[in-house]
């Protein structure tokens, strides 16, 4: 069942498995505050993950079942993601008078008029946004469905890690959640304005555009991390896990930075244009904001005022955690650095406070 927010959930870990990594995140809540309870990052096997596909369940399920060890969380619920490019989504009309209940039953009569699938194949929620705008006797209800192996996958790779899914959420939605969380990082705490949020993991960039907190728009371009362990292994004759490692701790020769890092910044930065340029092309908006630079290689030094220059727009780089306390077993510094790669994993995680 893909779950939307806005049903009560019990006490969830958010388990966001990228590429190349899976990642757990566990938060508690006092009055208004997060606190960061646990955390942990896992790296996967090589194509155990394949452009958001999981492609070897079992090896996933082992990396889960490290990554709870390591976080040392005691919690076995999770709330998973499913990537967009995975999830066909669409907005309907429907009368205002009816009941949740009679929504479902509708959807259900209707659903193959939005889903280019059998009913059987799919899994599929709603949720009600509000009233139509254009019409006042109406409610307009967000319909969502993703092929049923997609969401299977991911359950039964948590299982093998030990773990219930209780909650299957979008990406674009658990990122969505995690913005919320950036206050003061976005120029009048986003209200009214369009912020780009430019996700560069290791083998995907996804461009979500939000106006007024609220997803317009969102795009997956083929472009990432891996490109520049690629580089590294090749370069310098290391393995693929010494590569990653090396990107992350340093200790590479003098030639590392001018050869191979900044080429590659440079890259990025122009993926970062030309998403954006895309998202111009085929929508009224002609500028953003600001750009919220987010995944694994925002962590990269100086690549947020390199995009800055070129685009002429003010990028930070995301950080949910900034307002938020921490446990004692936390490491403050390790989290920080962690910060821009854990945005889906602290969306879902906030599905634990749900009302």
């Amino acid at each position: 069942m893909l779950k939307f927010p806005g049903r009560k959930s019990p006490a969830l870990l958010g388990l966001d498995i990228s590429s190349t990594s899976v990642k757990v995140l566990e938060l508690s809540q006092s009055g208004t505050r997060y606190r960061v309870e646990s955390y942990a990052v896992v790296p996967l096997p090589p194509n155990a993950v394949v452009e958001k596909s999981v492609a070897d369940v079992e090896a996933v399920g082992a990396a889960i079942s490290r990554v709870v060890k390591r976080a040392g969380t005691r919690c076995k619920n999770v709330a998973i993601a499913v990537a967009g490019s995975a999830v066909i989504t669409k907005i309907i009309s429907m009368p205002a008078s009816l009941s949740e209940d009679e929504i479902a039953s509708q959807i259900e009569v209707e659903a193959d008029q939005y889903i280019p699938y059998p009913l059987e194949e799919v899994n599929l929620d709603f949720v009600v946004l509000g009233p139509s705008e254009k019409k006042p006797d109406t409610v307009d209800v967000l319909l969502a469905a993703s092929r049923s192996e997609n969401v299977e996958v991911r359950v039964t790779a948590a299982e093998l890690g030990g773990l219930t899914a209780k909650v299957v959420d979008i990406e674009a939605y658990a990122l969505e959640a995690a913005i919320a969380l950036l206050g003061q990082q976005l120029p009048d705490a986003g209200i009214g304005k369009t912020i780009a949020v430019v996700d560069v993991g290791a083998t995907m960039t996804t461009l979500t555009v939000l106006h007024n907190s609220r997803i317009i728009y969102t795009r997956e371009q083929v472009f990432g991390g891996k490109q520049l362990t690629d580089e590294i292994q090749q370069r310098y004759g290391l393995s693929y896990e010494e590569a990653g490692l090396a990107k992350k701790q340093g200790g590479l020769p003098d030639d590392y930075i001018p050869d191979v890092l900044t080429p590659f910044k440079e890259a990025m930065v122009q993926q970062v244009s030309r998403s954006l340029q895309f998202f111009f092309s085929s929508s009224h908006y002609n500028s953003v904001d600001h750009v919220v630079l987010a995944g694994g290689c925002a962590a990269i030094p100086g690549v947020d005022e390199m995009i800055e220059d070129k685009i002429g727009t003010t990028t930070s780089v995301a950080n949910p955690f900034i307002n938020m306390t921490l446990a004692s077993k936390v490491n403050a510094q390790a989290l920080s650095s962690d910060a821009p790669a854990l945005m889906i994993a602290c969306g879902l995680a906030m599905r634990s406070f749900d009302q």
